[in-house]
């Protein structure tokens, strides 16, 4: 990525891909995708699902200024030349009923397919469908999400303890999902299941969200790309102008993960 001149550095790339973001829900880190999208210079913007959450809206309406000023910048980048594409999730399934219409600039899909600048194909879709909870009961998905609010709505308070203390954001969701064993076999399930889907496509490649988990990998040879979320991780995947995918986090410490999983300070060198 490189700035543009200015006081606050904006960074160019060809594609950014964010999903998981659920405004209208009380866990949605807001403020943190209002600075990456007001620092950003994107061709292309996927919406990869989970962007509004209907879901905890049906429940109780929540709606600060920070969630439509998130709506606002997209519109407006939409309105000034990105291409903006949304792929509507499991939490904004109503949506998937206007596929392949355009409001407001902003193109509807259930699926898309990418294609990046080095020419490799990937399926783009949020990737509900390939979740084994979802596909077996309704009743363990309601379950699952209560449980999931739990464990956002303490995670606010431990890192509002943490801030005071001059510690960096952490995510409990995270820590559980990469130490608790079922956590990591449903997982390992849903990323071979999407890696699996695009190799019978003839794909390259798939970039999903769903489980709030970033990661690009290569399973069997196909390339695995998680953005991750804007409720407990705050990350989203990018392609520079050579078709080179990362993924960055996006918290007080701005950070490039690699494809190894290590972090780096997001810098212009590391993120090139």
């Amino acid at each position: 990525m490189s700035p543009t001149p200015s006081s606050k550095p904006t960074y160019r790339f060809r594609t950014v891909f964010i999903s998981d973001v659920h405004l209208g829900f009380r866990g949605c880190s807001a403020a943190y995708l209002l600075d990456f999208l007001r620092s950003v210079e994107t061709e292309t913007l996927y919406l990869v699902g989970d962007i509004i959450d209907v879901w905890s809206l049906r429940k109780s309406f929540f709606w600060p200024q920070a969630h439509n000023d998130v709506i606002r910048t997209i519109l407006g980048k939409a309105k000034h030349g990105t291409r903006v594409v949304y792929i509507p999730g499991n939490h904004d399934n109503m949506f998937r009923d206007y596929d392949g219409m355009v409001f407001g600039n902003v193109e509807i899909r259930r699926e898309a397919i990418h294609e990046t600048a080095d020419g490799r194909r990937l399926l783009v879709l949020h990737g509900d469908e390939f979740d084994s909870v979802i596909k077996a009961s309704p009743l363990l998905e309601a379950l699952g999400n209560r449980a999931y609010a739990f464990v956002l709505k303490l995670n606010r308070y431990v890192n509002l303890l943490r801030r005071a203390f001059g510690f960096p954001y952490w995510s409990i969701a995270a820590y559980l999902k990469h130490k608790v064993k079922n956590a990591v076999k449903y997982i390992a399930n849903f990323e071979r299941a999407l890696a699996q889907e695009a190799q019978r496509r003839g794909l390259d490649g798939a970039v999903c969200g769903h489980i709030h988990r970033a990661e690009i990998t290569q399973l069997d040879g196909v390339l695995y790309c998680n953005d991750g979320d804007w409720v407990e991780s705050c990350t989203t995947l990018t392609e520079d102008f050579e078709g080179r995918l990362s993924l960055l986090r996006w918290t007080e410490n701005k950070e490039v993960i690699t494809h190894s999983g290590a972090l780096a300070p997001c810098s212009l060198e590391q993120a090139a």
